[in-house]
């Protein structure tokens, strides 16, 4: 990945429209949200509930209830969970999203994310994110193929990425849709009780 690549997704994402809350509820993309093809997905591809994560590596919020929500996801064995890349707090968010997804290519997406979240307070620099990206495993000669050969596309993911999450109004990271319900910092017990929640509205229609 080069330099002007991060400088194009972020002046696109500096670019993408504010959405009003008037206009919110006219242009929400139900489908586009839970199926995009191009979100990495992890958890139970036939799960009962679906968990939806906008995120950030620099939200110290986020990188708190990483470890939390990936081990509900694994214990609980039926929740599908959709990653949505959401770099809101400086250039280096966008590099590091813009990096993980890259590392989807090659089918490590969720290793990278786990590398990212795992790096303790903001992210210092571009070294710093590629070192743990090495250090997961990644192929960076792959690595850097991919996010040439595809940085178009990134940019585009990163971009219905913001929409979405300016089409429901999100304010911050993290953002968690469980089912019918949002929610934001959770802790074990805490995603545990709303994928419950979720279950049990679905099971009273």
């Amino acid at each position: 990945m080069n330099r002007r690549n991060l400088i194009r997704i972020a002046a696109v994402l500096a670019a993408a429209p504010f959405i009003t809350p008037m206009a919110m509820a006219q242009i929400i993309d139900v489908e586009g949200i839970l199926n995009d093809p191009e979100a990495p997905a992890g958890g139970n591809p036939k799960g009962d509930v679906t968990i939806v994560a906008f995120l950030d590596y620099n939200c110290p919020y986020c990188k708190k209830s990483a470890p939390d929500l990936a081990r509900v996801v694994r214990e609980d064995g039926k929740i599908r969970l959709v990653y949505k890349e959401w770099p809101i707090l400086g250039e280096s968010s966008v590099l590091a999203s813009q990096i993980a997804l890259g590392a989807g290519y090659q089918g490590r997406y969720e290793a990278v994310h786990k590398a990212l979240m795992g790096l303790p307070g903001r992210l210092s620099s571009k070294d710093t994110i590629l070192a743990a990206v090495k250090g997961a495993g990644i192929d960076m000669n792959r690595l850097q193929a991919d996010l040439d050969a595809n940085a178009e596309k990134i940019t585009a993911q990163l971009r219905r990425n913001l929409a979405q999450a300016d089409s429901l109004g999100l304010q911050g990271t993290p953002t968690y849709l469980v089912g019918p319900f949002r929610t934001s910092t959770l802790d074990y017990k805490g995603f545990k009780q709303v994928v419950a929640d979720a279950r049990g509205r679905q099971a009273a229609r």
